[in-house]
């Protein structure tokens, strides 16, 4: 029988890394190419602010990614490399603008914590202890500075009272159904209360180290604190008569809103919010509406392609 030869200079496998490093790049362009007339807007805006504030809203935003790394390295016990891991919250900021919200970052730290040796039940553990102490910190953030500026937000032009009651049914409605398949479907009920046991376990490990617990509780107070900053700056940068207290305000109760947005990145949703917070703030539509596209040029849309690029040679160099 006669030997069949393959033809050289043809590949033997698809090269899926190298696929994978220029895929979120490939997304990058996609999503400008569906939000250019935003995007030109945006920094049509910016030609007219005051540079400094546009600087100190450019830095807020990158300690953003520090203050994530040190809250990713306090949800865990184990040391991740350093360098490594600021690299890839910078990533992961681009993956979670390229999938619906929370998705891309999640999925990037998870693959980074695995490949660090930590294993999947205390990865997935640390990573549902991180996401809990934001949305804590977050809310008890919210909530401090509405109790200490109680004028800063008119919550009536942003819910309108006939709607406040159908969307409370909607909520317990949804939590009521969730705890039914909860306890009634059995393997969704034994999965669910082996992910508490560990994670549970894995959150008084990290309380009992102080270090790991101000890690924690510190960075998650600090990243949304750092977001509402910079949008005070970029306010302070277009002349929006709010206050800056009130557009960080503004700001926590518009993420909060649209928390629950499958959108990749909020983008569409956050925007809109934004511009009805600012407004329910005191703050001009128009004036309003240029702080938010100013706003999300310097947090989204500038570190995209960079943050793509960061997260392809992650995954060429099997950091994730």
């Amino acid at each position: 029988m006669t030997a069949v030869r393959l033809p050289q200079g043809l590949p033997r496998r698809l090269p899926v890394r190298q696929v994978l490093c220029l895929l979120p790049l490939v997304l990058v362009l996609v999503v400008a190419a569906e939000h250019w007339s935003v995007l030109a807007e945006g920094f049509a805006h910016l030609r007219s602010a005051e540079w400094p504030w546009l600087v100190a809203a450019a830095g807020a935003t990158c300690l953003t990614w520090v203050a994530a790394a040190v809250t990713r390295q306090g949800a865990v016990m184990q040391r991740l490399p350093r360098r490594r891991l600021l690299a890839t919250q910078f990533a992961a900021g681009a993956a979670n603008h390229l999938l619906p919200t929370g998705f891309g970052a999640s999925a990037v730290n998870l693959r980074f914590m695995t490949v660090c040796g930590v294993p999947l039940a205390r990865s997935s553990a640390a990573l549902a202890l991180y996401m809990l102490a934001e949305a804590i910190t977050r809310v008890g953030l919210l909530l401090v500075l509405l109790l200490t500026f109680p004028d800063a937000l008119r919550l009536g032009s942003l819910i309108p009272s006939w709607a406040a009651g159908p969307l409370l049914f909607a909520a317990a409605g949804a939590v009521c159904v969730a705890v039914a398949a909860v306890l009634l479907v059995r393997r969704l009920r034994t999965a669910v209360f082996s992910f508490l046991r560990t994670a549970l376990g894995e959150a008084r490990s990290v309380h009992t180290r102080p270090t790991r617990a101000l890690a924690l509780w510190g960075g998650s107070l600090a990243f949304p604190a750092l977001q509402a900053a910079g949008l005070a700056a970029v306010g302070e940068a277009l002349s929006l008569p709010v206050p800056p207290v009130h557009m960080a305000v503004a700001y926590l109760a518009a993420t909060l809103a649209v928390a629950a947005v499958p959108t990749p990145g909020g983008i569409g949703s956050v925007e809109a919010a934004l511009i009805l917070a600012l407004v329910a703030a005191g703050g001009p539509v128009a004036v309003a509406t240029a702080v938010v596209l100013a706003y999300r040029i310097i947090t989204v849309w500038l570190p995209l392609v960079p943050g793509a690029l960061t997260l392809g040679a992650l995954v060429r160099l099997k950091v994730i």
